[in-house]
């Protein structure tokens, strides 16, 4: 089944209900979400030669058109290749690169970085920008036909960062997409018209997830203004827009929860706080609970599992006499109903209760590989379970506890950060021997990117603002260090692989 057919099927029955918002301000009902999706898959097809399988990158902010393009992709049969508008423009070049993109729908801010590429990236034929006069035209022209699709379609290409610092597209089909949808509305939310989706995060990652069972119950996505979600503006939403759910990192949580305007606030029109993506402290969350009372869920999740591994539901938030309550929200909760979850060794043989090892996943939400690259895939994919890398254990009553993540895999502010990507830049230095990069314990941002690094034979540091700026020329800024240390060696095994446990055990006990 075509994903765009909840669209279609909303603009049927249900015409002038509102589909997209902007704040307070209706930017289309179903009828016209329907009919601009229908018009731009005719548009992306006849103006650009696109056939089913192509893939179309859509790198912008969050705006209500991007909603209509990641609809009007699926309603052509093309595969959405959604990319974080925050990514540096080499980020950005190999991506599209990687995933054969033909086209890319932008905005005005990014589409300068976008110009540059076409005839750089071989298969780049074209941009557009949306919305503006191109997309105007193509939005209001004659309407395509759903294209049908296959349950094992690739619908939307995924890219996460590896281990390697090289990114790779989880490969989302139709069917991993509608299974994930369906687990939401089983285990986390019901939704139904009369409800609402705030897109606070980034619409490219965990939030454009939650609006697919959103536009299958035929809710509300609202996009909020520019600046940030501060309380004024959600107390404001809220009196628009009742019902309302929305996903936000853990600091993004903390912020709105010691926000003033919220104090005493009636809250009653919030549904559902959804967070997940990094850890959250657990006097972060009691302020939270305090303020928002049990609207909070968590979810842990993969982009090769999109929010389907666990969660931690609202009753487990709000199960303040349980004996074990402070223990389970330090847990990621509760394998979903749609998954099988595992703790195994390093043998892939399953560990009991209380013992700690890789956590492994199976489902139907599950990639279906990584996009033309099979030896990952197999990797990944070994024995029909999903190796997420990361490592925890059970406890008695089933909930899962994480005991470390990803070997080296840093979260900072919700958004993933592998150190391999920032050491591969410090190390174009001339004056950097040798680079090591790990995460320290951050109260604001979860963790912060710290970079050890060891001078060249000179034995001169380079200075911070050189390295600063080097970062800042290769990579995204959210990637760049917040602290250098500079020392005289590594520490490294015998076979000379450094040991970064060890320098994340001593940001620990300093912290």
């Amino acid at each position: 089944m075509n994903l765009a057919t909840w669209v279609e099927r909303h603009g049927r029955r249900r015409p002038g209900g509102p589909a997209l918002a902007t704040g307070e301000r209706i930017h289309a009902d179903w009828a016209t979400f329907a009919a601009r999706t229908a018009a731009a898959a005719a548009g992306l097809r006849d103006e650009f030669g696109l056939v089913p399988g192509d893939r179309v990158a859509i790198f912008m902010a969050n705006r209500p058109e991007y909603l209509e393009a990641l609809f009007a992709i699926w309603h052509a049969g093309l595969v959405a290749v959604p990319v974080n508008a925050r990514l540096h423009h080499d980020e950005v070049a190999f991506v599209l690169d990687d995933s054969g993109t033909a086209v890319v729908l932008t905005d005005a801010d990014h589409a300068g970085d976008v110009e540059s590429l076409v005839g750089a990236v071989e298969s780049l034929k074209a941009f557009t920008v949306v919305p503006g006069g191109d997309w105007d035209r193509i939005t209001g022209a004659r309407r395509a036909s759903l294209v049908d699709r296959k349950p094992d379609d690739a619908a939307w290409l995924f890219y996460t960062s590896g281990t390697t610092g090289r990114p790779k597209g989880a490969t989302l089909t139709h069917h991993n997409l509608m299974m994930m949808s369906l687990s939401h509305l089983a285990d986390i939310d019901p939704v139904g018209p009369e409800d609402s989706v705030l897109h606070a995060a980034p619409l490219s990652h965990g939030s454009g997830m939650y609006a697919l069972p959103h536009v299958a119950r035929g809710a509300v996505n609202v996009i909020p203004g520019p600046g940030g979600l501060g309380g004024d503006e959600l107390l404001s939403l809220l009196r628009c827009w009742p019902g309302m759910s929305f996903f936000a990192a853990p600091i993004m949580v903390k912020r709105l929860a010691a926000d003033s305007a919220l104090a005493g606030a009636d809250l009653s029109a919030l549904k559902t706080i959804i967070y997940g993506g990094a850890p959250m402290y657990l006097a972060d969350l009691e302020d939270a609970l305090a303020v928002f009372g049990p609207r909070l869920a968590q979810i842990y999740g993969q982009g090769e599992t999109p929010m389907t591994i666990t969660a931690l539901s609202k009753a487990d938030h709000g199960d303040r006499k349980n004996p074990r309550w402070s223990d389970r929200l330090q847990s990621v909760g509760f394998p979903r109903t749609d998954v099988e979850v595992r703790v195994v060794d390093e043998d892939d043989r399953e560990l009991v209760t209380g013992e700690v090892g890789e956590v492994v996943v199976r489902g139907d939400v599950v990639m279906a590989g990584y996009w033309n690259q099979p030896v990952a895939t197999a990797e990944a994919l070994r024995g029909g379970w999903l190796h997420t890398g990361d490592v925890g254990s059970f406890d008695d009553d089933g909930y899962l506890t994480l005991r470390d993540r990803s070997k080296d895999l840093i979260i900072s502010g919700g958004m993933n950060i592998y150190p391999r990507e920032v050491e591969e830049v410090l190390l174009r230095h001339d004056g950097v021997g040798a680079a090591s990069v790990v995460g320290r314990p951050d109260s604001e941002w979860g963790e912060a990117v710290v970079a050890f690094v060891v001078a060249a034979e000179t034995g001169m540091p380079p200075p911070v603002e050189d390295l600063d700026r080097l970062c800042l020329d290769h990579i995204a800024r959210f990637k760049r260090p917040k602290e250098y240390r500079f020392v005289d060696e590594l520490p490294t095994n015998n076979y000379g692989k450094v040991l970064k446990r060890e320098l994340r055990q001593l940001l620990r006990e300093e912290a």
